[in-house]
């Protein structure tokens, strides 16, 4: 068991690599080497995100590099396919590991018909039903109510099941939060809030949003357990949420997990992140990077070398640019799926105006056809 409310991050390997601590895992090798794969397929699929919002296919992106070890870990740590889970914009690592396509993600963010969602979202709004990947929310914090709404109905069906929501460090100053929080702790909900704490809220820093010591030791204030563990080492956050996912199945109730790590982008390709940090202090994190951190263990299991590294990521590489590639090739959104997937059938109201918007569409094409 892992203590709950301590100030030193908990930590399964150290910075050489080494384990540490308590070493209570047993992880296959298959499954140590699938956790690498995944966080290395999460940074080369915000690299090409990065480019094809550089190029002008998208409009907004907030990129995920340095909090994969997080993102990947919880993944992991929780019955994929089973669960459900309630991502924040920035999780397209935490999509991915849970397999998620990288058509869908990609073809999301450009808005094109690869997208289940049919382009109704802003781009890295991403969801997925058949992967229990509720569909991201806009508004800070608006995912925690419903993620525990989604608990409580669990528990309250008698399912062996859990959920797990994700939030940024400044999401714990909304109204939302607390209330979600409070939701929870009452009625005992199978639920593991997971705040990923990249110490900027935008541009505020923790300390300017909030005078509480740690976002861990919140929980105190709902009944539940809290813990403070190292984002940057993927197996802790790992081990963490799965203690916290496995009690909650058992009807323990909640808990809340504090991820300690770090975003090397922007908050969006919207902000201008040198007005707010310095650049030493983005290289010192850089420096702890969470995939290198963990490629540096499982060379001294035994597990990797250099060569397949580099394969990794080579074959990461292959499989996110034909993703790409078919992304882009697929159609745009037509005009009638505006009005798709509410009704079984059309109202006369929505009827005309489907029709009013297919005249508008062929004015805007430069073919006046029929008019009304």
């Amino acid at each position: 068991m892992h203590e709950t409310f301590t100030d030193d991050p908990i930590r399964l390997v150290g910075e050489d690599g080494r384990k540490i601590g308590r070493w209570g895992l047993d992880l296959s090798e298959t499954l140590l080497r699938d956790i690498y794969r995944d966080m290395v397929r999460a940074r080369v699929l915000d690299e090409k995100l990065v480019m094809l919002l550089r190029q002008g296919k998208t409009s907004f992106y907030a990129q995920c590099s340095g909090q994969e070890g997080v993102q990947v870990g919880a993944a992991y740590a929780i019955n994929r396919g089973q669960d459900w889970v309630y991502p924040y914009y920035r999780d397209q690592g935490l999509a991915l590991a849970l397999g998620v396509p990288v058509l869908e993600l990609i073809g999301q963010s450009l808005g094109k018909m690869a997208d289940p969602n049919k382009a109704r979202q802003m781009p890295q709004h991403f969801g997925s039903v058949e992967r229990h990947v509720v569909t991201v929310s806009s508004s800070i914090a608006s995912q925690v109510p419903p993620a525990a709404g989604t608990a409580i109905a669990q528990k309250l069906l008698g399912l062996r099941e859990m959920t797990l929501v994700t939030f940024g460090d400044g999401a714990t100053s909304e109204g939302d939060w607390h209330a979600g929080l409070n939701f929870g702790g009452v009625y005992g909900a199978p639920i593991v809030y997971l705040c990923e704490n990249n110490s900027y809220a935008i541009s505020v820093g923790y300390r300017g949003q909030t005078a509480a010591r740690t976002v861990a030791q919140k929980a105190q204030a709902y009944g539940m357990p809290g813990y403070r563990v190292d984002g940057q080492d993927a197996l802790a956050v790992y081990s963490v949420v799965k203690e916290a996912a496995d009690r909650a199945r058992d009807g323990g109730g909640p808990s809340l997990v504090e991820a300690l790590t770090y975003r090397y982008g922007s908050h969006s390709s919207s902000d201008d992140d040198s007005v707010y940090r310095s650049r030493e202090e983005v290289a010192k994190w850089r420096a702890r990077d969470p995939i290198m951190h963990y490629a540096q263990f499982l060379r001294l299991e035994g597990l990797a070398d250099e060569a397949w590294e580099g394969a990794v990521r080579a074959e990461a590489v292959t499989e996110i640019d034909a993703a790409a590639v078919s992304a882009e090739a697929a159609p745009s959104a037509p005009i009638e799926s505006l009005f798709e997937d509410v009704y079984a059938e059309l109202t006369p109201t929505l009827r005309g105006q489907l029709e009013r918007a297919r005249i508008e569409a062929r004015q805007r094409a430069g073919d006046p056809g029929r008019r009304a």
